[in-house]
């Protein structure tokens, strides 16, 4: 998985638009990066939404980590481990390390962390992600720096599953546990005083709408290679603009340093004259592994009693939406051409993972009427959409996140395909928390969204596979499989993640992406190819495919002050 530089050459200079940089890379300064929604909460442990998990990566730390550019499993709070014969059991050596209040970090802390993540009362969102075989690992602490966790069965990722662990300070959080109201605890109204970090940067200043800010943690643990102290920043902003378009304009003119997640296809060629002036950076990183998504609600309770719920919850009725989409052209409309036509999660761009071989829906109005049709629904009035036999149309109201461009555009290209079906769209943009939160009620038809993973191997997304996973977002966090093909699925990724062989594995998963795609819970057309953008003062970046592609990795970014500066500069 690699990635490739765009670096522009600066122009003469009697352009006017000249910026000369220090060419050293100094400790200190402020970066500013753009932040498309609003945190929900300051707690990682009961919400998953992008603005929490990416504020959690700022603030706080693993004990081990999965390098997001290599995929390799790095040390981090944990210094040290050793593993069993049977690779089920790992000693850990803590590092010595506090918390920004001054507070040791203790096994204490690891024991709580898990104690609180598997509480029922407590309903963490981390809690699918931290089982094996549906079971909670065991943990305990011989003393204050170690940590045995043992697994209740074999896991083919190992000691990787810990990436997935956001550590709890336990001086913090311990009463709310006991008092029941953890799910409460640091929500965005919470005096900042409060959150305490373990991570590079410390929350300082939250203006809701505006921004949120950090500065530097001083007691940080991590070092770099001469054994300096990291962050090498001393303040990093982001910035929420909701608005891509908007987005942008901040970027082109220097308001912020770097956008927070891709640059959209139709803004290559905006920025090209930046980078050609030596005042952005572009790369290219390749195929998305997040691409936009589309699914229904599934949930038996929301076709309880919906006239629609005959054949609106039925597979056909999704197979017949994926005929009736012509992906190269979605592609061609919807990313300018910038992306590859896929018909499932696991896009081209994991290249370990990815199957070629799936059931693919070929552009076909006629299967797609055919399928329809053998759902009892036919044009049975005067005007252009179907009906069921009780006279129900056939319509459902597709909520998207307001401000992205690909999804409000896609839902759009959406709903002019479907029309020639008879299928009726009702497009509906909304504030991304609002729709985080209808889904999690299950107060939708169909949503159209995205869904970031943290690492390629899918036994480390158990949550989206499962069926009782909280990341399962067409029907999340069943107590039994509803569906046949459920249980299959949860069957076959018990057996992939317990199996250490990884031809055993793939063939395994090979077979979940097969089911998936005959039952299409969740549909995909196209994986945009990805590039992002920062400004040229940006340094010592490792971009990479996930997101976040550069904040991951904030405690070694550096940023340069012009030293010279002409028209335009900063």
């Amino acid at each position: 998985m690699g990635w490739r530089w765009w670096s522009g050459q600066q122009q003469p200079a009697d352009s006017g638009t000249e910026i000369v940089f220090s060419d050293v890379s100094t400790r200190g300064g402020v970066l500013t990066s753009s932040l498309r929604s609003e945190p929900r909460t300051f707690n990682r442990w009961v919400n998953r939404d992008f603005a929490t998990d990416l504020i959690s990566q700022l603030t706080q730390s693993k004990l081990v980590r999965v390098n997001r550019a290599t995929q390799d499993v790095e040390p981090a709070l944990a210094e040290t481990w050793t593993v069993s014969p049977d690779n089920r059991t790992f000693t850990l050596t803590l590092r010595e390390a506090a918390w920004s209040d001054g507070t040791p970090f203790t096994s204490a802390d690891v024991l709580f962390s898990f104690q609180a993540i598997y509480d029922p009362k407590a309903n963490s969102v981390l809690a699918s992600s931290l089982l094996v075989g549906g079971r909670p690992l065991a943990v305990t602490a011989p003393d204050t720096r170690t940590v045995v966790i043992t697994y209740p069965g074999a896991f083919g990722p190992g000691i990787a599953m810990l990436d997935n662990l956001t550590l709890a300070p336990k001086h913090k959080l311990e009463a709310a546990l006991a008092a029941g109201t953890f799910p409460q605890a640091w929500g965005v109204a919470t005096p900042l005083t409060e959150l305490v970090s373990l991570g590079p940067v410390v929350l300082t200043r939250y203006e809701p709408g505006q921004r949120v800010i950090f500065d530097r943690n001083p007691r940080y643990w991590k070092k770099d290679a001469a054994g300096g102290a990291l962050p090498y920043l001393d303040q990093l902003v982001l910035e929420v603009v909701p608005d891509q378009n908007a987005e942008l304009v901040r970027l082109q003119s220097g308001q912020i340093d770097m956008l927070q997640q891709q640059v959209r296809p139709e803004d290559i060629a905006t920025l090209r004259p930046l980078v050609d002036q030596g005042k952005l950076q572009l790369l290219e990183l390749g195929v998305s592994t997040d691409p936009d998504l589309f699914f229904f609600n599934l949930r038996p309770a929301k076709w309880a009693s919906d006239p629609r719920g005959s054949w609106m919850s039925r597979k056909e009725f999704r197979q017949a939406i994926s005929h009736g989409v012509d992906r190269e052209a979605f592609a061609n409309t919807v990313f300018l051409g910038a992306g590859v036509p896929i018909w499932g999660p696991v896009t081209p761009g994991n290249q370990k993972w990815f199957s070629p071989n799936l059931t693919r829906y070929g552009f076909s109005l006629d299967k797609a009427k055919a399928l329809l049709a053998g759902l009892g629904l036919a044009n049975r009035d005067a005007d252009e959409w179907l009906e069921d036999e009780q006279g129900t149309e056939a319509r459902f109201t597709l909520l998207t996140y307001r401000g992205n461009s690909s999804l409000e555009r896609g839902s759009a290209v959406l709903r002019e395909y479907l029309r020639p079906l008879g299928i009726a769209v009702d497009v509906v943009a909304i504030e991304q928390g609002a729709l985080i939160e209808r889904m999690l009620k299950g107060d939708f038809d169909a949503i159209a969204f995205f869904f970031s993973s943290s690492n390629l191997d899918p036994a480390m997304s158990a949550d989206f596979w499962l069926s009782s996973g909280s990341g399962h977002i067409w029907n999340i966090g069943q107590a039994t499989p509803a569906t046949a093909w459920e249980k299959q699925i949860d069957d076959l990724m018990h057996q992939m993640m317990a199996s250490v062989d990884h031809a055993e594995r793939k063939r395994l998963f090979d077979q979940v992406q097969n089911i998936f795609a005959e039952n299409l819970p969740a549909l995909y057309f196209v994986a945009p190819r990805m590039y992002i953008s920062a400004s040229a003062r940006v340094g010592s970046i490792s971009p990479t495919i996930l997101r976040p592609q550069v904040l991951w990795a904030a405690d070694t970014i550096t940023v340069r002050t012009p030293a010279s500066t002409g028209q335009g500069g900063r």
